[in-house]
């Protein structure tokens, strides 16, 4: 699954040419912050971009996207360059795919086949894999007369992964949609597996955050941080894919899920919201959000109302949300976290991953938000319950202790639901 082709026995990476379009209402800043992280994207995937083009239009055309004269001069400096790939920042049609590999003689990808070959890429967990394997016969199966001749000659490379999915597409239509049908069981299957995973890990009724945020926002390393997990975390586009939830422990004392889950990105393929829903449950599910953000990024805000658009898109957007300002040990992003401290004041948090530079005040604001779950109360112990005294300190919120009654302890506590009836008869209020 690497990304390379192979030209005479001779492995070589693909050289890239990207090709984005100034619509009507698109700024060229828009555009070239666009393009800039569709140029990450291709390296993720293993590729070297050689060049970029921009083609100014008020909407598409239907043949070729961009134009039929535009679209030759890309072409002609493709040629000139021995570019391997031309990948656009926007989805293209099945007809403007076919068109435009006609006119290029190279192969051509869009955006949304872009992300779908990283997530091959990364995928590891049989569900991970599944899923992606769904997303990736479900983008290409209205493909797929343009890309039965890439498939005959077996080409390999960025958006052309070999292996069990792409293998059914040499058979014809209705093979492929059996696959894709019995894959949909399987993801069935696996969705209630998961479910009963959930379902034990959440029988103390302890509940669930889960880490958001723009794709290499560094989630995985908070995760990491937090509760000494061990994932994958590097300085790379959806380094991470398969959701893993491990538990946290408040300063509170109490007990939390805590949820590692799939990066987001502008323009995430509706395919992947789709396919992924069986992972995205460990959002919509959750009880609060830590909505990661990299403040060391140029375009941070635009992020953050990425990410928000797409919590909208999955119902999730009113759910309690901690925004985690994160890599504030880099230079200058000190005073860009204060910023968006300002202009985001409810329930922020600027902190570095890396350094843990913040944490205190990030487990007391995770404390602080899902302190509602917990239930308020007085109790009076009586002072020879020492192991029971122990258990109250052990398990709940010791907010205040009263010592002046010579036979009863006097706590105000906050007392997981769960744990009620075992403190039953020492409540006082």
């Amino acid at each position: 699954m690497k990304a390379l082709v192979t030209t005479n026995a001779v492995a070589k990476t693909e050289r890239v040419f990207l090709i984005g379009a100034q619509l009507e209402g698109r700024t060229s800043i828009e555009v070239q912050e666009s393009l800039d992280e569709l140029s990450q994207l291709a390296q993720t995937a293993g590729g070297q971009v050689v060049e970029r083009g921009v083609q100014v239009l008020a909407r598409p055309t239907a043949a070729t996207f961009i134009g039929s004269g535009k679209a030759e001069d890309f072409a002609g400096f493709c040629r000139e360059n021995q570019i391997d790939t031309v990948i656009f920042d926007d989805e293209l049609s099945p007809a403007q795919g076919k068109n435009l590999e006609n006119i290029f003689q190279c192969k051509i990808l869009d955006r949304t086949a872009l992300i779908l070959d990283i997530f091959a890429q990364r995928a590891q967990s049989r569900e991970g894999k599944l899923q992606v394997e769904l997303a990736l016969l479900e983008h290409l199966l209205p493909r797929l007369t343009g890309y039965w001749t890439h498939l005959s000659r077996q080409k390999g490379g960025i958006g052309m992964r070999g292996g069990e999915g792409e293998t059914q597409l040499e058979a014809d239509r209705r093979r492929v949609q059996e696959k894709i049908f019995r894959i949909k069981r399987e993801l069935q299957t696996v969705q209630r597996q998961r479910t009963t995973r959930r379902e034990g890990r959440r029988r103390n009724l302890w509940p669930l955050a889960s880490i958001v945020g723009y794709t290499n926002a560094g989630k995985s390393t908070l995760f990491n941080s937090l509760t000494g997990a061990s994932i994958l975390a590097e300085d790379k586009l959806f380094a991470t894919l398969d959701p893993t939830t491990r538990r946290l422990r408040l300063p509170t004392n109490q007990n939390v899920l805590l949820s590692d889950t799939v990066g987001f990105i502008r323009k995430l393929p509706h395919q992947l919201v789709d396919a992924f829903k069986a992972t995205l449950e460990e959002v919509v599910r959750a009880d609060v959000l830590l909505h990661v953000v990299d403040v060391s990024h140029p375009q941070a805000e635009e992020q953050i109302e990425s990410v928000n658009q797409t919590l909208k898109e999955m119902d999730a957007l009113e759910k309690p949300t901690l925004m985690v300002l994160n890599k504030i040990d880099r230079e200058g992003c000190g005073l860009i976290a204060q910023r968006l401290q300002e202009r985001y004041p409810k329930a922020t948090v600027a902190i570095s991953a890396k350094t843990r530079e913040g944490f205190d005040m990030l487990m007391a604001e995770l404390g602080a938000t899902l302190r509602p779950i917990r239930m308020a109360c007085e109790l009076a112990v009586p002072h020879e319950e020492s192991a029971l005294i122990a258990r109250l300190h052990a398990v709940a919120q010791v907010v205040s202790t009263d010592y002046e009654d010579p036979k009863v302890v006097r706590f105000f506590a906050r007392i997981p639901p769960y744990l009620e009836s075992e403190f039953k008869k020492y409540i006082i209020e």
